[in-house]
C-alpha cells in the first residue's frame, strides 16, 4: 500500500504518519524499485493501535518507551505494569476533576438567584470580574450550603444569600490566626478531592470577606442554621467571627417545624415555609457571641477535655450545641473497641443488610438523632475502614474498597457489594480493637488522632 491509502485507513492524516516514523514508532518501510515507500496491513494495525492508546489517556512518549521495553524484554516486566497502574490513578483523577466540574456548574445552574449584583455564586463571581457587588444587598442570609441557599433565593425575603460551605466536623481546624485556618482547611478538602487548594482558599477567603464587609457595612446578616453537628459547627465558627469583627448578626437556629415531625433540617423546606421562619429572627446577644467564642476556640486546641465540658455542661445561649458537640466527641476512638460513632454506624448498618454503601448510608443516617453527614464523607469513612489486610469492610469478591468519591467513581462507589469482614465481625463484637488492627490519623477540630492520643488517659466521649 501506498502512503496516502495506510494513513485513509488507519485514520491519520499523512503528516502523522511521516511524523510516527521520525519519531521511531514506526519503523523505516521497505520501498519499491521506484523509490515509493511501501506498507502493509501490519502497519494500519499499529497505526490504530497507537490512536488508541492516545485515546485512553497516553502520551506518544509513554507509547514509545514501552514499544520500547516491550520489544527488549519480549513481555511485559513489573516497571511496566507499575507505569500502566500509574496511569490508571492519573485517569481516575482526571475523571474526579470532571466530575467536580460537573458539581460546580450544576450548582451554578441551579442558583435562583435574580441579580447577579447581589449574588454569591460563582457565575454572577465571575460575571462582574471578580468584583464585588458595587451596591450591597440590604440583607444578607447566612446558611450553610446551597440547599437551603437557593430555597432562600427563591423566598421574598430579597437580598443576597450565602452559603458557608465546609464541612468542620471532618479534616484539621487548628488554633491560631485566621489565615492559617483556612490554609489549613483548603489543604484538606483538597487533598479529599473537592478541587485545587487555590480555588478553595479563593472561596473560602471570598467568604469571610463578604461577610465581615456586610457585619462592618451596617447590612442586616441573617444566619439561617439548624441543630445537627454540621450547622452547628459553622454557626459557632460565623458567630467567632463576628465577635472578632465587632458585628452582631440575627439568628434563625430550628430544631423542629410546625407540621414535620420528622424534621431534619432547613434543607427540605420550600421558600414559603423558610418565609414563616423570618419573624422569629433574634439578634445574637453579647452573651452568646462570648459563648460561641469560647466553645469555638476550645473545638480548636488539641486538647479536647475543654470541650467536652462544654458538651456536659451545656451553653444557655446557644440552647441546641451541647447534643451536637457530644455526637462530635463519639467520633473519638472507643476505648472498648476503638470505633468512631460514624465507624459504628456503619457497621451495623452493614451487619444488618445495608449491602451496599448506598444502603447502608441511609441505615446508618436512621441510626443518627441528627443526621448531619453528606453520602461521600460517609463512603470515605467506609474507605478508611476497607483498606488493609486487616480491613472491617470489604467487596462480596473479597476485595478492598476502592477510592471513594469524589477522588473514586461516584457512579460505581454506591452500588458496591459490601460484606464484613471476620475482622469486622469481631470488633463490632468488642472482641478486637479497630485502632489496633487499622491504626488512626485523623482530625476532631484541632485535636490530631493518632494510636497514642486515641490510648491517652481520659475518655472524652
Amino acid at each position: 500500500m501506498r502512503v496516502g491509502e495506510v494513513a485513509e485507513r488507519a485514520g491519520v492524516n499523512v503528516e502523522t504518519l511521516r511524523y510516527y516514523e521520525r519519531r521511531g514508532l514506526l519503523p523505516e518501510p521497505e520501498r519499491a524499485p521506484s523509490g515509493h515507500r511501501r506498507y502493509d496491513e501490519e502497519t494500519v494495525r499499529f497505526l490504530r493501535a497507537i490512536k488508541e492508546a492516545q485515546a485512553v489517556g497516553f502520551t506518544l512518549a509513554e507509547i514509545a518507551e514501552y514499544l520500547g521495553a516491550a520489544r527488549r524484554s519480549g513481555s511485559p516486566s513489573e516497571a511496566l505494569r507499575v507505569r500502566m497502574a500509574a496511569k490508571i490513578d492519573e485517569i481516575d483523577s482526571r475523571i474526579a476533576g470532571l466530575r467536580r466540574m460537573r458539581d460546580e456548574l450544576a450548582r451554578v445552574v441551579g442558583c435562583a438567584c435574580d441579580s447577579l449584583d447581589h449574588c454569591t455564586c460563582g457565575a454572577a463571581y465571575l460575571a462582574r470580574r471578580g468584583r464585588q457587588p458595587e451596591a450591597p444587598a440590604a440583607t444578607l442570609h447566612v446558611t450553610n450550603g446551597e440547599s437551603a441557599g437557593n430555597t432562600l433565593r427563591r423566598t421574598a425575603l430579597g437580598g443576597a444569600v450565602l452559603a458557608w460551605q465546609d464541612v468542620l466536623h471532618e479534616g484539621p481546624v487548628p488554633a491560631g490566626p485566621r489565615a492559617s485556618l483556612l490554609r489549613a482547611r483548603a489543604d484538606f478538602l483538597a487533598g479529599c478531592g473537592w478541587g485545587s487548594r487555590r480555588a478553595i482558599l479563593s472561596a473560602l477567603e471570598r467568604r469571610d470577606r463578604q461577610y465581615l464587609e456586610a457585619l462592618r457595612g451596617g447590612t442586616e446578616v441573617v444566619l439561617w442554621f439548624e441543630h445537627d453537628l454540621y450547622d452547628q459547627l459553622q454557626l459557632l465558627d460565623a458567630l467567632a467571627l463576628a465577635r472578632e469583627a465587632g458585628g452582631s448578626p440575627e439568628q434563625i437556629v430550628v430544631d423542629a417545624f410546625p407540621g414535620r415531625p420528622g424534621f431534619r433540617g432547613l434543607g427540605e423546606l420550600d421558600a414559603d415555609e423558610l418565609e414563616t421562619l423570618w419573624p422569629i429572627r433574634r439578634a445574637a446577644t453579647p452573651g452568646a457571641l462570648d459563648a460561641a467564642a469560647a466553645v469555638w476556640e476550645a473545638f480548636r486546641s488539641p486538647d479536647p477535655g475543654a470541650l467536652a465540658r462544654w458538651a456536659d455542661e451545656g451553653v444557655p445561649e446557644l440552647p441546641l450545641l451541647a447534643p451536637a458537640l457530644r455526637r462530635l466527641l463519639e467520633e473519638v476512638p472507643s476505648p472498648g473497641d476503638g470505633l468512631s460513632g460514624t465507624e459504628r454506624r456503619a457497621l451495623q448498618a452493614i451487619e444488618v443488610g445495608g449491602d451496599t454503601p448506598g444502603t447502608a448510608f441511609l441505615a446508618a443516617q436512621e441510626l443518627e438523632e441528627a443526621p448531619f453527614q453528606g453520602d461521600t464523607w460517609f463512603y470515605r469513612v467506609l474507605t478508611e475502614l476497607g483498606r488493609g489486610a486487616n480491613r472491617l469492610v470489604e467487596t462480596r469478591a473479597g476485595d478492598e474498597l476502592p477510592p471513594a468519591p469524589p477522588l473514586g467513581d461516584g457512579q460505581v462507589f454506591p452500588v458496591l457489594r459490601l460484606r464484613l469482614t471476620r475482622q469486622g465481625r469481631r470488633v463490632l463484637r468488642g472482641e478486637a480493637d479497630r485502632v489496633e488492627l487499622l491504626g488512626v490519623d485523623r482530625w476532631l477540630g484541632g485535636t490530631h488522632i493518632t494510636p497514642e492520643t486515641a490510648r491517652a488517659p481520659g475518655d472524652v466521649r
